[in-house]
C-alpha cells in the first residue's frame, strides 16, 4: 500500500476512539483501482465494546441507525452484535471525506478466538484473504499466520490431486463463502473468480 493511501485510510481513525486493531479490506485496496465511489471497508478490534459505541455514538452517532441510538444505545448495539449477529457491528454507509465507508466494530477477545478456532468463521475468513492492517497493537497479523495456514490445509484437502496455483487462492476464497445465505441473494457470485482478491 502506498503511504500517501495508507495515511488518507489511517486518517479516518482521527475522528473515532481509539482501536487495537484496525484493517482495511476490499477492492478499493487493488492498485489499479481508481473508482473513489467504492466503498471502503474496515474491522476495528476493540477490547470493550460497549465502551467503544458508548464513546463513538457521543462523537458520531450518525454512523448508526437511528433506532438502535434511540432504543437502547451501546448496550443495545452490543447486544445484538453478540446475541443475533456473529460478534460484529457493522455502521455501513458513512460518509467521510468524500468516501463512502463501512466499519465492523469486534471485542478483540471475539476476534483472536475466531482466527485461532474459526467459531464463527466470519472474521477469520475475511482475514484469510488480502487486507491491509492499519493498526495492531497486540499482533494479530502473527496470530493469523495461524488461520491463514489452516486455510491452505482446508484448501489442499478440498482441491483434486491436480490444480495450479489460481486453483488454489480460488479455493481458499472460496471457503468463507461455503454456506454463506447472502450467496444466494445478496452478494456477487462471481466474487471468487474475479482475480482482484489474488493481487
Amino acid at each position: 500500500m502506498e503511504t500517501t493511501q495508507r495515511e488518507e485510510l489511517s486518517s479516518f481513525l482521527s475522528v473515532l476512539p481509539p482501536v487495537d486493531f484496525c484493517c482495511v479490506y476490499g477492492s478499493t485496496l487493488h492498485p489499479n483501482n481508481q473508482d473513489k465511489s467504492k466503498m471502503v471497508d474496515y474491522i476495528f478490534g476493540v477490547s470493550d465494546p460497549m465502551q467503544w459505541h458508548s464513546q463513538n455514538l457521543k462523537m458520531n452517532s450518525d454512523h448508526y441507525a437511528s433506532w438502535m441510538v434511540h432504543l437502547g444505545g451501546a448496550r443495545l448495539i452490543t447486544n445484538v452484535a453478540d446475541k443475533v449477529g456473529v460478534g460484529v457491528h457493522f455502521n455501513p454507509f458513512v460518509n467521510w471525506n468524500d468516501r463512502k465507508l463501512k466499519y465492523g466494530v469486534v471485542r478483540m477477545h471475539d476476534l483472536v478466538q475466531d482466527i485461532l478456532d474459526w467459531n464463527r468463521f466470519y472474521l477469520s475468513g475475511r482475514l484469510q484473504k488480502p487486507v491491509h492492517m492499519l493498526v495492531d497493537n497486540l499482533d494479530i497479523e502473527d496470530v493469523n499466520s495461524v488461520n491463514k495456514r489452516a486455510a491452505i490445509s482446508a484448501a489442499l484437502l478440498l482441491l483434486p490431486s491436480k490444480f495450479t496455483e489460481e486453483d488454489l487462492y480460488a479455493k481458499i476464497c472460496s471457503l468463507s463463502y461455503m454456506g454463506d445465505l447472502r450467496m444466494f441473494f445478496a452478494e456477487d457470485t462471481n466474487k471468487i473468480s474475479d482475480p482482484l482478491p489474488f493481487r
